[in-house]
Parts: C-alpha cells; structure tokens; sequence
C-alpha cells in the first residue's frame, strides 16, 4: 500500500529553520493539489500552506512571509521551507496530497503520518 511518507522534522530554536518533505513511497497514477497541515496541542488541524499543480499556493496569514511550499513535480515531492520559526509553530506536521492511485481509481486526499516540530530554546 503507497503511503505518503513525511520527513524533515526536528527540534529547533527560535529564529531557527527547518524543511520538510513529503512523498508517496511508491508509484501514484497522478498527483493534484499538495499541502501541509499542522495540529499543536488542544487546538484543532489547520492550513498551513497548499500549492496546486500549476504551482498557485495559498498560506495562512500567520507563516505567509517565513514559509516557503514548493513541489517537484517530477519526484511527486512537496516541500515546506520554514524559516524564522518561532514557538507557536511548534506542532505536528501532516502533508495532504491529493492523489490518484491508478488510471482507474477516484481521486483521494491522502495523509501522511506527521512529523513533530518543536521550536525552544
């Protein structure tokens, strides 16, 4: 079964960066639109930033200037440059992909499993 495999994620301090990636870990059909997510504790899931095919992206206000999403298309790759990262992006980090698995299948909104960012000095 493809999953969609995160990485990148660590311990950093204030005014610190980091970059996550995310991929399938095996052959899709096709992919879509591609994204990441965040949930810090007691709060619910949100955007952070999304990025369509054709390269459009869209970011919540509170990372616009300091993220960066990026895709390659060629290796089904989304990115997430973050940089000045302060505390309140401490938060686990889920990347949404809309995929479509075979020639044959409906299009899904797949989730990878997280990784954790931590940003503390």
């Amino acid at each position: 079964q493809v999953q969609l495999v995160e990485s990148g994620g660590g311990l950093v301090q204030p005014g610190g960066s980091l970059r996550l990636s995310c991929a399938p870990s095996g052959r899709v059909f096709s992919i879509n639109a591609m994204g990441w997510y965040r949930q810090a504790p007691g709060k619910q899931r949100e955007l952070v930033a999304r990025i369509a095919r054709d390269g459009g992206t869209n970011y919540a206000d509170s990372v616009k200037g300091r993220f960066t999403i990026s895709r390659d298309n060629a290796k089904n790759t989304v990115y997430l440059q973050m940089n000045s990262l302060t505390p309140e992006d401490t938060a686990v980090y889920y990347c949404n992909v809309d995929i479509q698995y075979t020639r044959a299948s409906m299009w899904y909104g797949s989730w990878g499993q997280g990784t954790q960012v931590t940003v503390s000095s």
